[in-house]
């Protein structure tokens, strides 16, 4: 990266060429069940080490992140991993992430998704007996009249759960995740050099 860096290579095409659309194949083929967990796993991180070497310099005006994503898993419940992976993998695909981490409270999420003024809030839950707080939390965010779209995920959770619930959107994985925060944002695939499917 520091070679393309110093060879004149614009920030903006790194991120997108460099950064962006592997991480986009990445997710294509664990989507396919061609690459599995610890693949995808190692490739967001290294994709965030990138991140981290050019963030520096994504500050001008060159680089305008995809939209402001506010992500945590749901107050009682203390997983990370699904949500810690989404996290890096929106990261990865351009945008700003604020990570609230575990055990949220809804009034957490309400105040982060309003001083974030947040495009998208992602909400997660791995047990069954925190989908009351996922339902509580949209809810809550929506009575708030916070603007963002809200997403959910999580072993649990499905598609006629997050409707139920009055959720913008579902996503059972990670790259999911990214196609769907694009969708809910109309973002298309060439503005990301990524394909939405």
């Amino acid at each position: 990266m520091e070679k393309e860096l110093q060879a004149g290579t614009s920030v903006s095409a790194i991120l997108k060429e460099g950064l962006i659309a592997p991480l986009d194949e990445v997710g294509r083929r664990f989507s396919r069940g061609d690459m599995f967990l610890p693949e995808m796993l190692a490739a967001a991180q290294a994709m965030k080490a990138g991140v981290e070497v050019i963030r520096p310099l994504l500050t001008g005006a060159e680089t305008k992140p995809a939209g402001v994503v506010v992500i945590g898993t749901v107050k009682d419940d203390l997983h990370d991993i699904g949500k810690d992976l989404v996290a890096m993998m929106l990261e990865g695909a351009g945008f700003q992430v604020i990570n609230l981490g575990i055990n949220v409270d809804h009034s957490r999420f309400v105040e982060g998704a309003m001083a974030n003024k947040a495009d998208i809030v992602a909400l997660s839950a791995l047990l069954t007996t925190t989908m009351p707080a996922m339902k509580t939390t949209v809810a809550k965010l929506k009575e708030a009249g916070v603007k963002g779209r809200i997403i959910v995920g999580g072993a649990p959770v499905n598609q006629s759960f997050a409707d139920e619930i009055g959720a913008d959107g579902y996503s059972d994985d990670a790259p999911g995740a990214v196609v769907l925060a694009r969708k809910l944002l109309g973002i298309h695939a060439s503005e990301s050099h990524g394909e939405v499917h």
